[in-house]
């Protein structure tokens, strides 16, 4: 059942998808529609999901659920990437790929692979200040606090 992202619990586990470009405006309605519906709908052994989820920046996809309710299971989680598969399919993105980083460079927001992060950072064209989505972060209360944070902080802190 879906619920609004804001009333979930701190502790509700999330699940982020960062595309491989920015989604246009028209995509983003057609992407929140569509999710909206998916989550209204999703559930882990016949019983619905206290779900919810947000778009953020137009390229990030964050999924989350209220755990207290109901757990997700393999199968429920199967059925949300088949979903996110779906969307990869009709807007010809990658969502799944996790060998991306995701940073910014100012206000822009860059999506390089994990080959060419490492490249900019040995070349000192991004440092340990750059400020990256750790996509790795598990619950709402962890995203809220670590999702955008320097690379010193994150898993990225590695390249440098």
């Amino acid at each position: 059942m879906y619920v609004p992202f804001e009333t979930l619990p701190g502790h509700s586990r999330i699940w982020i998808y960062q595309s491989n470009r920015k989604f246009s405006d028209n995509e983003v309605t057609e992407i929140e529609e569509a999710t909206k519906d998916f989550i209204a709908d999703w559930s882990a052994h016949g019983q619905g999901l206290e779900a919810s989820f947000k778009i953020e920046y137009n390229r990030f996809i964050i999924i989350a659920v209220n755990q207290d309710v109901q757990a997700a299971t393999g199968c429920s989680i199967d059925a949300s990437v088949q979903f996110i598969q779906s969307l990869e399919q009709k807007y010809q993105i990658d969502l799944l790929d996790k060998m991306n980083v995701t940073f910014k460079l100012g206000e822009h927001i860059a999506h390089k692979t994990l080959i060419e992060f490492k490249k900019m950072a040995k070349e000192k064209a991004v440092s340990a200040n750059t400020i990256v989505f750790n996509n790795l972060v598990n619950t709402i209360d962890e995203w809220q606090d670590y999702w955008i944070v320097p690379a010193s902080e994150s898993w990225h802190n590695r390249f440098f």
